[in-house]
């Protein structure tokens, strides 16, 4: 009879596999027992709970799939009813003790030639590999939803919260927009403490219909506590549950219901924030408190209209910009002095630009924004949009105070971090301040997919290394390419963070070669294999490489990795094709020439250096190492860079390498402390 229970309880999770809804109670229905009996009986014959077991049956099915099918890891996870796949992956690796795209990463396609990398390109491929090499990282630091889960301190902070979606209780189910207004609206209360760690909405979001524990999505965003919170309209009366949760034992540590009419909103969202933090002991400051005590509007159907359009805005689409903007634009009409109402507007438009190719809002962003600033100089979202402005109109020193500012009137704005660490990484670079926004950001925007997840991984891992943090930078790939296995980009910074490691070229080599196996139309995986031969001197099969690159580029009419020329064209003369060497050594002139980075003086030096002007070509690196924030590549490959090998071991040359290696690993150090105050590393 046991036997038949387990076989019967097997059959109906089985039957409901992909539903990831499926949980406890529709368990309970199916079998015909009470939920108590069923948890009972089961954790009697397992040794597990309901959701345990349901969980386990789940990964069978699954790991069966892996070696049956040719089905992704992600549509597995679909598959066997999980609607994260970094979620499934993480509970995989748990259940078998590996990852469960380790099998796809070993089995390389061995019968693929890498003898012919360009035969399987086409412009699409190619196009799409390139564009998405080039705006990967402005991809996704746009948008209002960034980081990942699994961050890199292991405990989590002392006083963190999460706020989870609200239940709508109403029978009518169009109040769900306020009752979300009510948990975002206490959510933004608690965010402007900065002796507080609030995850963000997003990050929340996709536990709405969870049938996750408390503690297993506590250990996801490392997290002390939990808001829990049910709420129903019920005439011009709201009457809202809230109830605080200590997140490792899934204790309920305060609840309590509010019953209000809809005139006192706003007394009811600063109670409920006041109680919160009163139960765990928050610090809050005066100023802190002034901006939580600030109501936004005096009139309620402008406030209606403004909830409204918020829930459009958090679709991030944009259809839901538009939507939003004309229902903020109702409540303007309302309240002619309702700043986040302006504020909104302003950074809808900003959204609904990054949609085009022409950009046509510019006047109305600034517009909406100055409206908000006037109205209130201290709000985060106002300060956010004219930095979004400025951004917008690529005045990148105006935008910097703005953000900065907008980050202290709300420590824990997920917007106003991503914004700041976009800025500092695509904008105006500076390393130490990319890497603490970053850093600080993903403990707080937790991304909902794998995809999102594996390339914000890769952008902070990639962000590490350029900082000399080679362990660190490790962690983070190893972590991206968990949430994604397929993910290219991930594959070959990670060769080139072992060939930080082991100073072993062979090996990077060798491992680009299996990854350009995997995806033989990866034009950027050709150019990085013709590079890390040029760094060997194997100038043969660097030619084969670069040669396939130059002739897809040609093909298909692509401007790509310009500054990449002057290998190609070194490589060129070393075998003798003068013309075409000559040829490419006039288009790096004439790139770097317009170059306005911080490596342009470098690259004149190597320019001049081919040439035999010693002096020209010293005179540019010695400008160059005035510089503050160059990379870790910059360093490592500058000492083994072929064109600099007749005068490498000249005192001259051995002088500046010498201050650049000293420069940057003093900066190392400083960005390290920096980082280790904060707790970010």
């Amino acid at each position: 009879m046991q036997d038949h229970f387990l076989e019967k309880v097997k059959e109906i999770i089985q039957l409901n596999l992909s539903n990831d809804q499926f949980g406890v109670s529709d368990l309970a229905r199916e079998i015909g027992m009470s939920r108590s009996n069923l948890l009972r009986k089961l954790k009697k014959e397992t040794d597990l709970s309901v959701s345990q077991y349901i969980r386990k049956v789940r990964l069978a099915k699954a790991k069966e799939l892996l070696g049956d099918t040719s089905l992704s890891v992600s549509e597995i996870s679909y598959q066997v009813g999980f609607s994260s796949p970094s979620y499934f992956i993480k509970c995989f690796k748990e259940e078998y003790g590996e990852s469960p795209g380790k099998l796809d990463l070993e089995e390389v396609a061995t019968k693929e030639d890498p003898g012919k990398p360009a035969q399987a390109l086409n412009k699409r491929t190619i196009m799409a590999a390139a564009l998405f090499a080039a705006v990967a990282t402005a991809l996704v630091f746009s948008l209002p939803k960034f980081f990942d889960q699994e961050e890199a301190i292991s405990e989590p902070l002392e006083k963190s919260i999460a706020v989870l979606p609200f239940i709508n209780d109403s029978n009518d189910s169009s109040n769900i927009y306020l009752i979300n207004g009510l948990m975002e609206s206490v959510l933004n209360n608690l965010q402007k403490i900065n002796d507080l760690r609030v995850i963000s909405r997003t990050s929340v979001e996709k536990y709405r219909n969870s049938i996750k524990t408390i503690p297993e999505i506590a250990e996801e965003l490392n997290v002390s506590y939990f808001v829990e919170g049910s709420g129903q309209k019920i005439g011009n009366k709201v009457r809202l549950t809230i109830q605080l949760i200590q997140a490792s034992n899934d204790e309920h540590l305060w609840s309590k219901q509010y019953d209000r009419e809809i005139n006192e909103i706003f007394d009811l969202q600063l109670e409920v924030a006041q109680n919160i933090t009163r139960e765990i002991e928050v610090i809050i400051t005066p100023e802190e408190q002034e901006r939580i005590n600030k109501v936004p509007t005096a009139n309620l159907k402008a406030y209606d209209y403004y909830l409204k359009g918020l829930a459009y805005y958090n679709y991030s689409s944009l259809e839901g910009f538009e939507e939003a903007i004309e229902l903020f634009e109702k409540a303007i009409s309302l309240d002619t002095i309702f700043a986040e109402a302006y504020a909104n507007i302003a950074m809808s438009y900003y959204c609904i630009d990054l949609f085009t190719v022409e950009k046509q809002y510019t006047s109305t962003i600034n517009t909406y924004a100055d409206k908000a600033l006037l109205l209130d100089p201290k709000l985060s979202q106002a300060l956010i949009a004219k930095g979004f402005y400025y951004m917008h109109t690529e005045q990148l020193p105006q935008a910097e105070p703005y953000l900065e500012k907008a980050l202290e009137y709300n420590p824990n704005s997920a917007i106003a971090l991503n914004a700041l660490s976009n800025y500092y990484a695509n904008y105006v670079p500076n390393t130490t301040k990319y890497l603490e926004y970053a850093l600080r950001g993903v403990r707080l925007d937790i991304a909902q997919d794998s995809i999102t997840s594996s390339f914000i991984h890769l952008h902070i891992s990639n962000a590490l290394i350029q900082a000399g943090f080679i362990d660190e930078s490790l962690v983070y790939i190893d972590r991206s390419l968990g949430y994604n296995p397929e993910n290219i980009f991930s594959a070959y910074v990670r060769a080139y963070i072992l060939l930080a490691k082991d100073r072993d070229p062979k090996i990077t080599r060798d491992m680009l070669v299996e990854i350009l196996k995997k995806d033989t139309t990866r034009l950027d995986v050709v150019q990085e294999l013709g590079k890390i031969h040029y760094v060997m001197e194997d100038y043969e099969r660097a030619y084969f490489y670069y040669q396939a690159f130059l002739e897809a580029k040609e093909k298909f009419g692509l401007e790509m990795f310009p500054g990449e020329d002057i290998k190609i064209a070194f490589v060129m003369d070393k075998l003798g094709f003068k013309e075409k060497s000559e040829e490419l050594f006039s288009k790096y002139k004439e790139f770097i020439d317009k170059d306005q980075s911080i490596y342009k003086h470098l690259g004149l030096a190597a320019y001049y250096y081919y040439y035999g002007e010693i002096d020209k070509g010293l005179q540019h690196l010695r400008e160059f190492s005035k510089e503050e924030d160059y990379h870790f590549w910059t360093v490592t490959f500058l000492k083994n860079d072929p064109i600099f090998a007749d005068i490498k071991d000249t005192p001259e040359f051995g002088d500046i390498l010498e201050h650049l290696e000293d420069k940057f690993w003093l900066r190392h150090e400083e960005i390290k402390t920096t980082l280790e105050e904060k707790k970010l590393i």
